[in-house]
């Protein structure tokens, strides 16, 4: 700040006219001016000698440096002004203004005791220690560019009184300012540690009642976050007046906070634990005790903003017991808050101790086991032991600080705490900054909630937005469509459905708010666009709005419904937001009449709105042009009013009509009443006879197995000859195994109770997908075999070794897989396909199922391949032998057969998830995936001649032995020597193991 360079003084003199005429002679070296306020009560120069009475005057003193002097004399010259005048005795003189001079020429005024700017002068000029004009200051100091206007006066006596009435409820609080004088009278509140005063509007929570000779202040639903100093300040003769009132608000149950606030403890594992309450910071005196308090230990410690008492049990409890955190202020109710703890007895079923995330202790089945959050996060982490002692999903409900307190502020605005038009551009900027922290569903839901309560506030309080407002909004809007937060969209929809119908809703109110001299605005972004201008006075065209967000090519506005609105010279704003992705965030509800059909929706919203003199008209026609997708398409809007609130796709004035071009489908909607356009297109995601069809071949795949099954059983003995023949029907018995549970595991997911909850139907899915893909993994052993064997002829492998490499292959290697899918979607509600016990279709059949699967058959190819180039020029001087030279042979007809079979089949799954609307490739999908048992039994058993040779020997003549094999996928197997023929069944079998 620029030094002092000057100081003056406005002095009130006091005169009394007496009889005896005197003479005033200055002793100070002051200039003597009068001031430019009005002085006080004049003397009538017409009285006559002898008259006595009393006058005030103001004057102003300056002094050229910075000292003033101690103190200052009666005898002074009266100004200039009162010539006309007889000198009168100067009786009385006292201080009321004091004015430092800055370099800059400002001068910073200050009133001394008793004395205030009044409130002309109060409201026209800043205060001094900002540059802007306090609604909440007292007047007690004023900055001036140039000589100052005024002077500080004495204040009035006024008869006021603020009493609080305490006949209503406690959660209720009810101020009365008992004045008949009062004018512009405001209410503010100023919690404790903090200067700020926030004013105080009508809210949700806030009302304000006026009558003659008083006025009131009324708070509903009161929480510890309306105690403080409530100030009412008005005006009364003249002047800025304020009375307080210290309000302290007790705390609830509710605001007592427990960790835990259940707990089953193993005293085998841990002989103490800690239990904590903490309450918030508040200027009431409160004491917390725990009880029992035997065998324990209590401890006090601060937060930034709450108290906390923990106690510290040193000694497991005997039986199961409750302790009681009790918390007592001087004249209140206690508040108490019990913790029941859970001694784990022998033979209880628990979860086993785990470390997943944070710690988990050993936890009794049907229990809760909780954490407390890490650093700047509230909220807790919880676990569900399950009833058969396995642990459930974890349940985050950690919030970022910030956010949780950003979203209190926007509570609170809405209840009736600060300015909108200050607070709301605020707290939209700060938001923008937290969405990239955001980790948790409960992050995002607390946004969500927070632009949901600023668009209450702007649309009761009618604020306008700035172009700055608009774009951090519109920012954070993109930040939160964005993909890599889309897996907290699920889990936080599955606790709030509703939770994108208020968002959209929320982001609809928020953009008409733009203020219309901001016009035009444009904001462009991956998953935001927006355009807003003003209408011209003149388009016979109308308006008309382009796009390049596919399939949506261009909105139009008719002239004539346009027209009305302009032709009285009224400013015509439009605004046209698309936002992308959202429609996959919005509940599947429709209005009667759409239910019967499943839908799939273009990923997009079109919100169009007309507002004129800041009015919002919902009556005008929309032409909307879409590019041609396949399927039936739906011309619907989002009604926020469907489904108890919840809302839902309607189609009520919307129709599809021919658009000009070819390619192109246009919607035409008569009303834009929160008008969100929206494709909806006929798939075949649900298709009953693709159903009766898959379900119809798992059955006979089922059964095909199941005879596979009983024809090894028979033929075995007769086809492990060596370990070639060992490696590859050991291959093709796991194939069968591996692929009837999988079978089994379908068939029987539909009459599992489905969702994230149900571990059944966790089980199912994962089931299905391990044993599927343990079926194609076992099959990569065996094509690996057949390389190995007739690659490195002369580096053969035990055949316990390669048994176990195929083991680790065929099972352990798809376990990997399973595993990991489930630890990695489960927790983003990714997992599960909607409605059913199978992987979800949204991706991550493509990624966890698809993709190996393609890659597996891939390898095959290759492996087939190499393999055949190998046979058709072997080398001079290696070979297998004959027998195995045989065996071989029969692998590579089995691959031969069975990886164009398996290629093809997920070739075109790969082809219906990408394109879900081809009917043609759903059904040879479905057709080869889910007869692939029956392809087993045909090209394993049925086709091969020696199969059924042996199979007519075995039932024909008893002990007559069979070279049947019977999992072979290929053709006939060559016929063994004749000296394998002639041993006996027992004598092969050793000659086996010893091989």
């Amino acid at each position: 700040m620029a030094s002092l360079a000057l100081s003056q003084l406005l002095l009130a003199m006091t005169l009394l006219r007496l009889e005896l005429e005197s003479t005033f002679v200055p002793t100070v070296q002051s200039e003597l001016k009068p001031s430019a306020g009005n002085s006080g009560q004049q003397l009538n120069p017409n009285n006559g000698v002898g008259e006595s009475a009393l006058v005030s005057s103001y004057v102003q003193l300056g002094f050229p440096n910075r000292t003033q002097p101690q103190q200052l004399p009666k005898n002074l010259t009266l100004p200039a002004a009162w010539t006309f005048l007889r000198p009168r005795m100067l009786t009385a003189l006292g201080l009321t203004t004091e004015c430092r001079v800055k370099q800059d020429g400002t001068r910073l005024c200050f009133c001394l005791p008793g004395y205030r700017w009044n409130a002309r002068l109060c409201s026209l000029y800043p205060t001094c220690y900002s540059d802007v004009r306090s609604e909440s200051d007292l007047c007690r100091c004023r900055s001036f560019h140039g000589p100052a206007p005024g002077y500080c006066q004495s204040l009035p006596p006024v008869s006021a009184d603020l009493t609080l009435d305490s006949q209503l409820p406690r959660d209720t609080l009810n101020l009365i300012l008992k004045t008949a004088e009062a004018t512009n009278l405001r209410w503010y509140l100023q919690h404790p540690h903090n200067h700020k005063r926030i004013f105080l509007r009508p809210g949700t929570n806030v009302f304000q009642m006026s009558t003659q000779g008083q006025a009131g202040l009324r708070v509903t639903s009161l929480s510890r976050y309306w105690t403080g100093t409530y100030m009412s300040i008005f005006e009364a003769q003249g002047f800025r007046r304020r009375l307080d009132r210290v309000v302290q608000v007790p705390l609830k149950t509710e605001d007592v906070v427990r960790l835990p606030d259940e707990l089953s403890i193993s005293c085998a594992a841990s002989t103490g634990f800690q239990l904590s309450c903490c309450i918030p910071l508040t200027k009431l005196n409160y004491t917390a005790l725990w009880s029992p308090g035997e065998g324990s230990q209590a401890s006090l410690y601060n937060t930034s903003d709450s108290q906390c008492l923990v106690l510290t049990v040193q000694r497991c409890p005997a039986a199961d017991t409750t302790y009681t955190c009790t918390v007592h202020s001087p004249h209140l109710p206690p508040l108490v808050a019990p913790v029941s703890i859970t001694v784990i007895q022998d033979g209880d079923t628990t979860c086993p101790e785990d470390f997943s995330v944070v710690a988990w202790n050993v936890t009794k089945a049907g229990f809760v086991a909780q954490a407390p959050c890490p650093v700047n996060k509230r909220g807790m982490v919880k676990r569900l032991c399950g009833s058969d002692g396995i642990w459930g999903p974890i349940q985050n409900s950690c919030t970022e600080a910030k956010i949780l307190s950003l979203c209190l502020e926007a509570q609170l605005l809405l209840e009736g705490q600060g300015k909108p038009d200050e607070e709301v551009p605020r707290i939209l900027r700060e938001l923008q900054g937290q969405v990239g922290v955001a980790s948790t569903s409960s992050d995002l839901r607390e946004m969500l909630r927070t632009v949901t309560f600023l668009a209450s506030v702007v649309a009761e309080t009618r604020t306008e937005l700035t172009d700055s407002a608009l774009k951090d909004l519109l920012t954070t809007t993109d930040k939160i469509l964005d993909g890599n937060i889309s897996a907290l969209w699920t889990l936080a929809q599955a606790q709030e459905p509703s939770m994108g119908s208020d968002f959209l809703a929320a982001v609809e109110t928020l953009v008409h708010s733009l203020s219309p001299q901001r016009h035009p605005f444009l904001f462009r972004s991956s998953n935001v666009f927006l355009q807003s201008q003003l209408l011209p006075h003149t388009s016979p065209s109308g308006y008309q709005m382009s796009f390049s967000a596919w399939p949506l090519l261009q909105a139009q506005i008719p002239w004539h419904s346009l027209a009305p609105l302009v032709e009285n010279g009224t400013n015509v704003s439009i605004t046209s937001l698309v936002l992308q992705k959202l429609d996959h965030r919005l509940p599947s509800h429709y209005i009667q009449g759409l239910w019967n059909t499943p839908y799939a929706t273009p990923g997009l919203i079109l919100v169009v709105s007309i507002t004129a003199d800041g009015q919002a008209f919902t009556k005008a026609e929309l032409l909307i042009d879409f590019a041609d997708v396949n399927g039936t398409l739906h011309c619907v809007f989002w009604d926020h009013s469907l489904h108890q609130g919840q809302g839902g796709w309607s189609d009520k004035g919307c129709q599809v009509q021919a658009a000009n071009a070819s390619t192109a489908t246009q919607c035409f909607c008569r009303h834009l009443t929160a008008f969100s356009i929206l494709m909806s297109q006929h798939t075949v995601l649900e298709n009953p006879t693709l159903d009766l069809l898959s379900q119809v071949g798992v059955g006979a795949s089922v059964l095909a197995l199941l005879l596979c099954l009983v024809i090894y059983r028979l033929v075995w003995g007769m086809v492990v000859r060596n370990k070639v023949a060992f490696f590859r029907h050991a291959a093709l018995y796991n194939m069968v195994i591996c692929l009837l549970v999988a079978d089994a595991c379908f068939l029987g997911s539909p009459f599992v109770p489905s969702g994230h909850h149900s571990l059944p139907c966790l089980a199912t899915a994962f089931l299905c997908h391990f044993f599927y893909l343990a079926t194609f993994f076992w099959m990569l052993a065996q094509a690996l075999v057949l390389a190995h064997q007739l690659l490195f002829v002369f580096h053969q492998l035990s055949k316990y070794l390669v048994l176990s490499l195929m083991v680790i292959l065929g099972y352990l290697c798809p376990l990997g897989f399973a595993g990991a899918t489930l630890g990695l979607y489960l927790p983003q509600g990714k997992y599960l396909w909607e409605g059913k016990c199978l992987l979800s279709g949204d991706g991550v059949t493509l990624h966890a199922f698809s993709e190996p699967v393609l890659a597996i058959v891939t390898v095959n190819a290759l492996v087939l391949v190499i393999v055949v180039l190998k046979l058709l020029r072997p080398s001079l001087s290696e070979g297998p032998p004959s027998e195995k030279r045989h065996a071989l042979m029969g692998v590579l007809k089995a691959l031969l057969i069975l990886t164009p079979i398996f290629g093809l089949t997920w070739a075109l799954g790969v082809a219906v998830i990408v394109d879900q609307g081809s009917v043609v490739f759903q059904y040879v999908f479905t057709i080869l995936n889910s007869f692939q048992g029956v392809f087993i039994l045909v090209f394993g058993c049925l086709t091969d001649k020696k199969v059924l040779e042996a199979l007519r020997k075995r039932f024909r003549f008893r002990g007559t032995q069979s070279s049947c094999s019977a999992l072979s996928l290929a053709t006939n197997e060559t016929h063994t020597s004749e000296h394998g023929k002639e041993r006996s069944e027992h004598a092969s079998y050793e000659e086996r193991v010893a091989d």
